[in-house]
């Protein structure tokens, strides 16, 4: 059997929830959407919640709404999947890499602050394998340059710092999740975007429905017959449908009981883990408590390769996260040949995410455990 690095986990309850929703009379674009939508917000802690068809339009949409252009610059980090740059220029604006902090692989709230120019518009950290950045440092930069913070929390559902969830956008003006299966929990693909500002929500509202609307209070033509709908924008198709959003509703409940054993896995490796030669298991940092999305080691001695091809040809599913986005070859190709961040560079060569989801069983982490062991042999 092979043991992927993570698997979505679908019950019973899961699959009445969706086979209900699929025989209500709107499947899309009907109430199922608000309340999940409401009871995201109320786990998360904040004022509005919108679902979208991705954490990627998700991503995007924040860019829109804190109104990123052409020329505008956003500072984030390099060790991120790449819809974290992309969706920046997707609405024009660029991408600038600041490096992360060697411990917890996070951006470095100092490198931020060597990044900002005139042209520095917002701020994107990612709560980079669900541990949360240094949010109160990195709020704290924003607000003394009139920076946006947007939060990619793709990584972070059920994740919390000093107190708050990750989502109830304390140190933010906005946050995105996302709801892949290889994530905490699913929709199969959707995304979510939390805020506490009434403006933003609104506006993301819009976008993700192609910035239409019959809202009397939002038309511009007043004379038209109750019929009347308007454009107000270039929006997309980026709405979550009622289906989907019935089985997020279902997987939210079980939300704290995923996150809950991926900690005791996590917990579990470092127990175990602690003295096998040539590994770095991962740090956490005071005040926050880690979903564990991810669960990443770094090999020491140049062993990744060889870690990594032996523990695929013994059925474990490790991987690796990231490749710093600006050595992709389209942003090679647009402008990045030169950007260097050496420590997410360094991080790069070393990482390897090993297997780490709800399903896992004491089995088969224990056969991941001594099949890492067996490969750098203990001390």
């Amino acid at each position: 059997m092979f043991i992927p690095y993570g698997k979505h986990y679908i019950d019973d309850d899961d699959i009445n929830a969706v086979v209900t929703a699929l025989k209500e009379d709107y499947i899309a674009t009907g109430p199922g959407i608000e309340r999940f939508e409401r009871a995201f917000a109320a786990y998360t802690g904040a004022r509005y919640a919108v679902a979208l068809s991705s954490g990627t339009a998700a991503l995007h949409a924040c860019s829109y709404a804190i109104g990123i252009q052409d020329g505008d610059e956003v500072i984030t980090t390099p060790m991120t999947f790449v819809s974290t740059a992309s969706s920046v220029m997707m609405c024009g604006g660029k991408p600038v890499f600041a490096d992360i902090d060697e411990n917890t692989y996070n951006i470095d709230p100092n490198e931020i602050e060597q990044r900002i120019t005139p042209h520095t518009k917002a701020i994107i950290p990612v709560h980079f394998t669900g541990q949360p950045c240094d949010m109160e440092k990195i709020y704290g930069i924003a607000r003394k340059h009139g920076l946006n913070v947007i939060e990619d929390a793709a990584h972070a559902h059920g994740a919390d710092y000093h107190g708050s969830r990750i989502g109830a956008c304390k140190y933010s003006d906005l946050t995105a999740f996302s709801f892949h299966p290889v994530k905490l929990m699913t929709t199969c693909e959707g995304g979510m975007v939390t805020t506490n500002d009434e403006a933003l929500y609104q506006k993301i509202r819009l976008f993700r429905a192609y910035c239409s609307t019959k809202d009397p209070e939002l038309l511009k033509d007043q004379t038209d017959g109750p019929w009347h709908y308007e454009v107000q924008g270039l929006g997309y198709n980026y709405r979550l449908s009622d289906v989907m959003c019935a089985l997020g509703n279902s997987q939210l409940h079980k939300l704290e009981r995923f996150v809950a054993k991926r900690r005791a896995v996590a917990q579990r490796y470092n127990d175990e883990l602690k003295d096998v030669r040539g590994i770095l298991l991962p740090y956490q940092a005071e005040g926050c408590n880690s979903s564990w999305h991810l669960y990443t080691i770094q090999i020491k001695d140049g062993r990744r390769r060889e870690v990594y091809e032996k523990m695929r040809e013994s059925g474990i599913g490790v991987d690796v996260h990231y490749l710093p986005v600006y050595r992709h070859p389209y942003f090679l190709e647009n402008g990045y040949e030169n950007v260097s961040c050496p420590k997410a560079e360094k991080l790069y060569d070393s990482i390897l995410s090993i297997p780490i989801y709800y399903g896992l069983t004491e089995k088969q982490q224990e056969y991941v455990i001594e099949t890492i062991g067996s490969i750098l042999k203990t001390s």
